[in-house]
């Protein structure tokens, strides 16, 4: 089945070469110069990704990512001039699952695409269920793409799921952030560190009871991450 991407972008040159290239590598794309007709799109097509500049007319690139975010799981690109480290901690606070800065390579985009759709895709572990920690405080489930506290389901963004999959997959073990980037995001990016640091921030708002004095993730200072969560029998 084929792909769709939304490309959210005011600049018709900058749309039109993005598309031309995602269509070469076979997905199908819907451009959107303003934020309401980029939500009108999303509510009405099942979007695999979407691509969003965060410098729009009518709306801010991260209230649109907000918005996005609540219509459907879907992973978010930003796409923007923004180039400072806090404006792209900032980024990825909102849930991005990427940055990418202008001027850009649409080679370098292409990339990033294809490794945000790689690890977004559900993994396939058919005869494996859910595994949890502490008595079933906390359960993960990699064929259904779910984490719960106890009964409550919580909403990760893939990458969030993909950190919280790498760490918890090995409990105990410290991670430094450089670790997490590669077993998780599959590549460096500048500005790495700050981002993995906001993305573990993210999780424990998420899985964590107290986030200032976390029970599963908790920080190795010097060093990076670990997964103190007990595995159930």
């Amino acid at each position: 089945m084929m792909k769709t991407i939304l490309v959210v972008e005011d600049d018709r040159k900058i749309a039109k070469v993005v598309k031309v290239y995602l269509e070469g590598e076979g997905f199908r794309v819907f451009t959107a110069e303003k934020g309401k007709e980029a939500l009108d799109i999303a509510i009405k097509e099942p979007l695999s990704l979407v691509i969003l500049d965060l410098m729009l007319p009518d709306m801010s690139g991260e209230e649109i990512c907000q918005e996005l975010k609540e219509i459907g799981d879907f992973p978010v690109i930003m796409l923007t001039a923004k180039s400072s480290e806090e404006e792209r901690v900032a980024g990825f606070a909102l849930g991005a699952d990427d940055y990418v800065v202008k001027p850009f390579s649409p080679r370098e985009l292409m990339a990033r695409v294809k490794a945000v759709m790689k690890r977004s895709q559900k993994l396939d572990i058919s005869d494996k269920g859910p595994i949890s920690f502490n008595k079933g405080k906390l359960s993960i489930d990699s064929r259904s793409y779910e984490v719960r506290n106890k009964d409550l389901l919580l909403t990760l963004t893939p990458t969030e799921f993909k950190i919280l999959s790498v760490l918890a997959g090995s409990p105990g073990r410290v991670f430094t952030r450089g670790e997490l980037v590669d077993g998780a995001l599959g590549y460096q990016f500048e500005g790495y560190e700050r981002s993995i640091d906001a993305h573990i921030k993210n999780i424990r708002q998420k899985i964590e009871d107290d986030p200032r004095s976390p029970l599963f993730i908790t920080t190795v200072y010097g060093v990076g991450y670990k997964f103190s969560g007990k595995k159930d029998d």
